[in-house]
């Protein structure tokens, strides 16, 4: 089970329980990245670590997948660029009108109740 997991520096970092040291791979695009390193972290945990290549990031969403023993066990992002921003605004401006709606309904709700 993969407890913790976090992006510091460039490097990917995560906190796997289990009895015994994982086979883990993280995959960009289905192929695995180089420089994975697993160390005991004590009581059945394992430091997880790999370091995401500038390379890699780009534009838009870069996914990654996590894997321990073949099973997809999480993943990550990293989200970048100006073509999001317009992404995210247009989605914020939809998250508005739907709150706005809901408040519209919820009010006239309470008045007829």
């Amino acid at each position: 089970m993969l407890e913790v997991s976090r992006l510091r520096a460039g490097k990917w970092e995560g906190i796997w329980a289990g009895p015994a040291e994982p086979r883990f791979e993280v995959l960009h695009q289905g192929k695995p990245l180089a420089g994975l390193e697993i160390a005991a972290h004590g009581d059945g945990k394992w430091l997880v670590s790999v370091p995401v290549p500038a390379g890699l990031i780009s534009d838009g969403v870069q996914s990654f997948v996590l894997r321990a023993n073949g099973e997809r066990v999480g993943d990550f992002a990293i989200v970048s660029g100006a073509p999001l921003e317009a992404d995210l605004r247009a989605e914020i401006a939809l998250l508005r009108d739907e709150l706005e709606l809901l408040k519209s309904a919820f009010r006239r709700h309470c008045t007829e109740s």
